[in-house]
């Protein structure tokens, strides 16, 4: 299995990413739920705290809102250690598709 490195700024972002914020998950939701209506495809990335708020809102358009519509196509972790403070940051990238 080839390890590939998940990109980590918000500046990197191209128009089918969403880099998941300490906001509401399902106000997150709906925001991913319009991307992919338009994409067909959307990326969501999270690091840190923000993580299993970027696997809620995977699961809630997949198993609720677009259920039998829409997949997780692929899912990326990776983990670096801050230069600020050494300790170690967790990042997450979930592909999903609008079938």
């Amino acid at each position: 299995m080839e390890l590939e490195e998940v990109k980590r700024s918000e500046t990197d972002l191209d128009k089918d990413s969403y880099f998941v914020k300490n906001e509401s998950v399902m106000t997150s939701s709906l925001d991913v739920l319009t991307t992919l209506s338009s994409s067909k495809r959307v990326v969501l990335m999270a690091k840190g705290d923000l993580i299993p708020n970027a696997v809620a809102v995977a699961n809630i358009v997949t198993e609720n809102m677009l259920k039998g519509n829409s997949e997780i196509q692929n899912i990326k972790l990776d983990s670096v250690i801050s230069e600020e403070d050494g300790q170690m940051i967790s990042n997450i990238e979930i592909i999903l598709i609008k079938n």
